[in-house]
């Protein structure tokens, strides 16, 4: 495109790349494509939302969940995508009751995790952008539209729907929020971000740099490698926050002290690993010394804050 054919840059845009933009250069960008920081709207297309919805044995909530996000006012055209990874209750006669076109519905034969649900919805998604949801009613639909808005605002791609703690937030373990807390600082010191929430399910990014991140955890650490690979890449989440209640293992959640100690292990395994750039160099992303001390001293409190209490797993590790 012509430089002069360029739009004026807008008026909060840093010096640098008012600079740039005037001149017809394009501004900084982080290393997947997105702008360094908020350039203004730059989508050529309308903005379709596909929503991600694993499903294993939630009898109780599930049909309310879907119900919900049906029925929600949202900006842009959107898709539901529910998988069920084999549940075992009234779950799959559930949602075959629900008939609606802009649902669709795909079955696992065998339990295959978490993370595993979501790659197949993703594989199935037709949206510019996706958004896991779970089915548990931890999370209130009524915030998705909440988190379109900066996005269609051009202010950025990638928005994350964060619990601000003790903010609309109900928390039925006190490990359980301090574990999440504590991975998500690690997490921030391990790449030099300052994210509020690591751990939320609320995730939204175009699919497209989903499909390039290419995730293969298959349980509940897919939710910490999307993060982890995000940052390791230069993209920094717009932050939004939304309402949060939990529920406890006797109410159904899943989730364990062990996931929280696999997450740890994602969190180092990106940050690690070995960059490969379009003219074949490799890089490594991080020295192994250097952060031997605190992974050591991180995993060490993190077995002992779950064992002390057998009966309540819940060690905040990851609340996706």
């Amino acid at each position: 495109m012509p430089a002069g054919d360029f739009p004026p840059p807008p008026a909060k845009m840093p010096r640098q790349a008012r600079s740039l933009a005037t001149l017809g250069v394009h501004p900084p960008v982080s290393e997947v494509g997105l702008p360094a920081y908020p350039l203004g709207p730059v989508r050529l297309g309308p903005v379709k939302l596909s929503i991600l919805m694993p499903v294993y044995n939630e009898e109780r909530t599930v049909a309310w969940v879907v119900d919900e996000i049906l029925r929600a006012d949202y900006p842009c055209d959107f898709e539901l995508i529910v998988v069920d990874d084999g549940s075992t209750d009234r779950t799959p006669a559930l949602l075959a009751n629900i008939v609606d076109p802009r649902m669709q519905v795909l079955r696992h034969s065998v339990n295959s995790g978490k993370g595993a649900a979501l790659l197949s919805a993703a594989a199935l998604a037709t949206g510019t952008h996706v958004l896991p949801f779970d089915a548990d009613f931890e999370y209130e639909p009524a915030d998705i539209p909440r988190l379109l808005e900066p996005m269609l605002r051009g202010r950025c791609e990638v928005v994350y729907g964060v619990r601000l703690f003790g903010c609309n937030t109900v928390y039925q373990s006190y490990k359980y929020a301090v574990g999440n807390r504590l991975l998500t600082r690690f997490a921030n010191i391990l790449f030099n971000s300052y994210l509020s929430d690591l751990h939320t399910c609320l995730k939204l990014v175009p699919l497209s740099l989903f499909r390039m991140l290419e995730p293969r955890e298959t349980g509940f650490g897919l939710d910490t490698e999307i993060t982890a690979l995000l940052l390791r890449h230069g993209v920094r989440p717009f932050e939004v926050p939304v309402s949060y209640y939990s529920r406890s293992h006797a109410q159904g959640k899943k989730i364990t002290s062990r996931d929280a100690v696999q997450c740890l292990w994602i969190l180092l395994r990106e940050r690690l690993a070995r960059r490969k750039y379009p003219d074949g160099i490799t890089s490594t992303a991080g020295d192994p010394a250097l952060l031997h001390g605190g992974v050591s001293a991180l995993r060490s409190g993190l077995l002992a804050f779950s064992a002390s209490d057998d009966d309540d797993d819940e060690l905040a590790a990851a609340a996706p």
